[in-house]
């Protein structure tokens, strides 16, 4: 214990730099805890290091307590936002805009492809569709163009 008093701000630096990677590594930022705390034990420890704070257990503690609460209060609404899952939202881009003409029936038990790009893609569409057919591409898959009639 007279290790840890005698080597105060080294101590909280290091005790925050555990309380980082238990954060990260084994809670995967599930809780934002201790990202908060260890944040605030190597801000703390580098003002004692720095003589910016007296070196003693009652400093550590108040200076800890106030840098945690007002961490959290700044960081807790952005860093709850980055956790929500994302949406699956189709993104327009200038590959969906192209049309061609069917060279074959297509069904739902066809395989038709279609070449763009030096790809061959297979073709698919929500209603059979006859040859001869002018189609656009409404949405794109791996490997896979969803059409419909124009």
């Amino acid at each position: 214990m007279e290790l840890l008093l005698n080597n105060l701000p080294q101590s909280l630096i290091i005790i925050g730099i555990i309380a980082l990677i238990i954060e990260v590594a084994v809670l995967g930022f599930a809780t934002f805890v201790l990202l908060f705390l260890g944040i605030s034990l190597i801000f703390s420890g580098t003002m004692m290091y720095a003589g910016l704070l007296a070196n003693d257990w009652m400093t550590a503690l108040w200076v800890n307590a106030v840098l945690t609460f007002v961490l959290a209060l700044i960081l807790w609404k952005p860093l709850k936002r980055l956790q929500q899952p994302s949406t699956d939202e189709e993104i327009s881009n200038d590959f969906a805009d192209i049309d061609f003409v069917l060279e074959e029936d297509l069904h739902d038990s066809s395989q038709v492809f279609h070449s763009y790009s030096g790809i061959q893609w297979q073709l698919k569409s929500e209603q059979p569709l006859s040859k001869g057919t002018r189609v656009k591409v409404v949405k794109k898959t791996v490997g896979v163009m969803w059409v419909k009639a124009l």
